[in-house]
């Protein structure tokens, strides 16, 4: 495919994005000022051009295909550049400042508010002394149409249907241990022999015991673990491993300092663990809403604040 090519496709690209985030092609068309047959040809077109079906659609809902699902998320990153593209007409930070005021309300999940999202808030406040900010720490899914709530981080493969979504950074998870447990109970080489280690895991669901694997080359394995000691908040299992209490499945960012200072080691870390908290992170709101200075500032902070 040519790049010419390629180009002349963007419009249909952004117009695929925003059925998703709004959840229909009428709303899509509204938001457009096009009518829906019209939408509807430029998603045609461009399942036409991939060769691949991007949208189930039944009488009242939309669904992702698979394929849809991770074009989603390339349109996501292509709009979002082309948002800060068209950031750069900004008068400049000192009056982005000015305008941002207000009460912004975000909820994050608790890990990730503690460890990353709570460390940028003090200069975030201190930039911007016209916004405050209330973080709602749970691992709930909020309702960002019905409550009142003005950005939520989760952790996904693509924002869900009806929310405009910015990626925000990848987490990993991984396994750790304390040296002394290592010693005594031996290093696992596969992760089959997990099965015979104490391991601290979440344990909100029977499938938090089923611990998945892969590594290059599609050697891909599930192994059922067991502990005596089960917590589902990652700080917890940090302290348990540190207390030699088993092999923990932790965040990379909650044991990174842990592992800087030699007190965990890493377990298995030529394989990539996976869980459902493992994937993008993603900072999400109602596409159908103004994006609010004091929104959009706060945003941008984030974004520079975990670039690296």
């Amino acid at each position: 495919m040519s790049i010419n090519y390629s180009f002349d496709n963007l419009s249909d690209m952004a117009v695929f994005a925003c059925v998703v985030e709004a959840g229909s092609f009428s709303a899509a068309a509204r938001q457009a000022g096009v009518s829906p047959s019209a939408v509807s040809r430029q998603i045609a077109r461009l399942e036409a051009l991939l060769r691949v079906r991007l949208l189930e659609r039944t009488t009242r809902h939309l669904r992702l295909t698979e394929a849809g699902t991770a074009a989603y998320a390339s349109c996501q990153q292509m709009l979002a550049a082309a948002r800060e593209v068209m950031a750069l007409s900004d008068s400049g930070q000192a009056e982005k400042a000015a305008q941002a005021s207000g009460l912004l309300r975000v909820s994050c999940p608790k890990a990730i508010a503690r460890h990353l999202i709570h460390p940028l808030v003090p200069a975030f406040l201190a930039q911007y002394p016209l916004v405050d900010v209330q973080l709602i720490v749970t691992d709930r899914t909020v309702d960002l149409y019905q409550e009142a709530i003005d950005l939520a981080i989760r952790v996904g493969d693509a924002p869900p249907l009806g929310l405009a979504g910015r990626p925000l950074l990848r987490l990993r998870h991984m396994l750790c241990a304390s040296p002394a447990y290592l010693r005594e109970q031996g290093e696992p080489g596969h992760p089959r022999e997990l099965a015979a280690h104490s391991c601290l895991y979440l344990g909100e669901d029977e499938r938090d015991r089923h611990w998945r694997f892969s590594r290059r080359g599609g050697e891909a394995v599930v192994v059922k673990v067991k502990g005596r000691y089960v917590a589902n908040h990652s700080e917890l299992r940090l302290e348990g491993a540190l207390h030699g209490l088993g092999i923990a499945s932790l965040p990379e960012f909650v044991a990174r300092a842990a592992l800087a200072a030699g007190q965990l080691l890493p377990v298995l870390a030529d394989w990539e663990h996976g869980n459902d908290y493992a994937g993008m992170a993603w900072l999400l709101y109602p596409s159908n809403r103004f994006v609010a200075p004091k929104l959009r500032v706060w945003i941008d902070h984030l974004v520079a604040g975990l670039a690296d």
